[in-house]
């Protein structure tokens, strides 16, 4: 295989991979983080829903990658 046919599998993966940590860090931020500041970011649990929804996005846009890479290949 040339980089050129690995480029799309590797975003695929690194999407739902980095997808993942941001779901379960942002469930981390909600429950552990209420009324605390986030690195002067704002509140964690503020942050932790940009995270969660950010992170699903991230996540199922992997898999939909995926998807049509099997089928196509």
């Amino acid at each position: 295989m040339t980089f050129k046919e690995l480029i799309w599998p590797l975003i695929a993966f690194s999407s739902y991979i980095v997808g993942g940590i941001l779901t379960f860090g942002g469930v981390a931020l909600i429950v552990f983080m209420r009324g605390q500041d986030f690195m002067g970011w704002g509140e964690g649990h503020t942050l932790g829903y940009l995270f969660v929804c950010v992170g699903l996005i991230m996540t199922i846009l992997g898999v939909l990658i995926m998807r049509i890479l099997r089928n196509r290949i």
